[in-house]
């Protein structure tokens, strides 16, 4: 006797249901429109990258996560794409003739090797909207208007979209006189100010090695007013770098403003850190602030990473969305519609009896026929059984042809939800199912 198979996942990896995967599909769905309503239009590109293609461009933390995939016979070293942005670059690099700026969008699971625990999985979606061709300021502004629309559709009220700029945070290591080998532990030990406090970040400083009297001046330097910039401009006199980074901040801000996107949802915050290596300019990460549950977006400006695929580098603007993390958090805040679908199916048709079958498939297919979702009975079971498994699925409506309905070529319409059936001729249920679906 063959031994059972104990069923279960790998560690950080996850079965969807179909009632999740309808609202994974809403959400889709609703960020997919505002992607193409921006000009963006949608790529596919492979699982499986080059390793070569993937090496080398995340940072020495990141690297560790990427998963290894070859083929027992395989002479190629393949790994499991890590992000969609890298996928992106080499596929501009690939087809130059590509019209610019290239706007794309992407929908599609990414891995990584990271520990599971709640809302981080090692498989899950990304959606990325990104623009490849230019070096405006308004590329990179459009992009924040975008998240703004999408998040605003969804149906988030209390969130903000912090900005940065990676040009700042290279002048502010020149500023402090940070020796390079220490500035990703400057930059980590920044990024936790607004979680851990001034001391809290200065201990973590002197633990990366940056002596006290350098991250004292650090420290001292962020508690210049954000809304000053000028105060900033005249700490960077000798920093050119650190002006023009914030110049491009204040061109980003007022190009979001004139986009429509509220004042109050943007906030320059000099200490933000996006942790992926191949940012250059801009930098932002959208939070949700009421209730508290961190950030949903994530992106910037990756002037270089065209140019690691191909001699002609091409500058690039974009913005991941955390999808799983607004799904689970939508899920728990009880955000999505009251009306969404608990099931596909529009209509279950009933099988009354052996001389009823041929009717009820009939009428399934003209159902399908007319562009709605329908399913039939298989078995001769009682027109009870059939009506709670209806029910049980959620579907809204069903159709019942008995003896009586069939002679007189109509059927009963049933709502399940509100109990209420009508009689109907074969010839217009399709009809007025559609009306009552569009209603409700």
């Amino acid at each position: 006797m063959t031994a059972i198979i104990e069923p279960r996942l790998p560690r950080g990896m996850r079965d969807i249901l179909p009632q999740k995967m309808l609202q994974r599909r809403y959400v889709i769905g609703v960020v997919e429109r505002v992607f193409e309503r921006f000009g963006f239009e949608p790529l596919q590109t492979p699982v499986l990258e080059l390793q070569q293609t993937l090496s080398g461009k995340y940072g020495p933390d990141a690297e560790k996560l990427i998963y290894d995939a070859r083929h027992r016979e395989g002479k190629e070293d393949l790994a499991l794409r890590y992000d969609l942005s890298v996928p992106l670059s080499r596929v501009v690099a690939m087809n130059p003739e590509l019209v610019k700026p290239f706007k794309r969008y992407q929908i599609a699971p990414v891995w990584r090797a990271e520990r599971p625990q709640k809302g981080r999985y090692r498989e899950f979606f990304q959606c990325d909207a990104d623009i490849v061709g230019t070096s405006s300021m308004l590329a990179d502004a459009e992009i924040v208007a975008m998240i703004f629309t999408i998040l605003r559709e969804l149906g988030f009220k209390e969130f903000v979209t912090k900005l940065n700029n990676r040009q700042v945070l290279t002048a502010l290591g020149e500023y402090s006189g940070v020796a390079p080998a220490l500035l990703p532990g400057l930059y980590r030990s920044l990024d936790k100010l607004e979680k851990i406090g001034r001391d809290g970040v200065r201990a973590e400083m002197l633990k990366n090695e940056i002596p006290d009297e350098t991250a004292k001046k650090v420290l001292d330097l962020t508690e210049l007013p954000v809304a000053d910039l000028n105060a900033w401009r005249e700490k960077f006199r000798e920093y050119p770098i650190g002006i023009q980074g914030i110049n491009e901040l204040e061109e980003l801000v007022q190009f979001a403003r004139e986009m429509g996107v509220q004042a109050e949802r943007l906030q320059i915050d000099l200490t933000m850190v996006r942790g992926l290596e191949y940012y250059t300019g801009p930098i932002f990460e959208t939070v949700v602030t009421e209730p508290k549950i961190g950030s949903l977006t994530g992106g910037g400006r990756y002037d270089g990473l065209v140019g690691l695929f191909s001699k002609n580098s091409l500058p690039a603007t974009g913005t991941s969305l955390g999808i799983e993390r607004i799904i689970d958090v939508m899920d728990e805040l009880n955000m999505f519609p009251a009306n969404l679908p608990k099931t596909v199916v529009d209509v279950f048709v009933t099988v009354f009896d052996v001389a009823r079958r041929a009717t009820s498939l009939a009428i399934a297919m003209s159902l399908r026929e007319a562009g709605l979702d329908a399913e039939v009975w298989y078995d001769f079971d009682g027109l009870g059984k059939q009506l709670r498994y209806a029910a049980a699925r959620g579907i809204p409506y069903v159709v019942i042809v008995g003896p009586d309905e069939a002679a007189a070529n109509v059927v009963t319409l049933r709502d399940l939800k509100t109990g209420e059936q009508i009689q109907v001729t074969r010839g217009e249920v399709a009809n007025v199912l559609k009306k009552k679906i569009e209603r409700a």
